[in-house]
């Protein structure tokens, strides 16, 4: 499973590809970040978000997209960008027809760490581990990036059973209902 994790940000939005399957070692396919100017115009900042996601979506081909919920925090401009950003790497990946999955920061802190408060530091750390990489990527965003393409590679198999499960019981249950 090839996956792209997207770390949403308007100034900084991290992007990270991982591969592999749960329970075996994963590599790292790339990591970086997607910069825009903090005081150019909003529209140009998400066009150069889009245009960024774009070209790593061309270069690695995932067969799906990791993006963090965003959750809600006490400066709304910032949470208002980074849902902006967010939006913007959902709709690349649907354009293209690639599933989109959601995690929050602290399943994913929980998938990577073990415990869903773990600090930045932590998660780096454990990424680089996790990755067999030399030194934790930088800045934080690209880390974070990582850490939720890993989420999404450990966490899928059993989503996917758990929604094959509420699939097959809708089915039944309408079934019995038209009979």
């Amino acid at each position: 499973m090839r996956v792209l994790g997207v770390d949403p940000g308007l100034t900084r939005c991290g992007v990270g590809v991982v591969e592999g399957v749960a329970g075996r070692p994963l590599t790292m396919l790339g990591v970086g970040v997607v910069r825009t100017p903090a005081d150019a115009e909003l529209s140009r900042r998400l066009l150069a978000v889009e245009q960024g996601i774009e070209e790593w979506l061309d270069e690695h081909r995932p067969e799906f997209v990791a993006v963090e919920r965003v959750f809600s925090q006490h400066n709304v401009r910032t949470v208002m960008g980074t849902a902006q950003a967010s939006a913007v790497a959902m709709l690349c990946a649907a354009r293209r027809g690639i599933p989109v999955a959601l995690h929050t920061p602290s399943e994913v802190k929980a998938a990577v760490t073990g415990s869903g408060r773990a600090d930045k530091a932590q998660v780096g750390a454990m990424v680089t581990r996790l990755l067999r990489l030399s030194a934790p990527p930088k800045p934080a965003d690209a880390a974070d990036a990582l850490a939720l393409a890993i989420c999404h590679i450990w966490r899928a198999p059993a989503q996917n059973r758990l929604q094959q499960a509420v699939a097959l019981h809708t089915a039944h249950a309408t079934k019995g209902r038209t009979a």
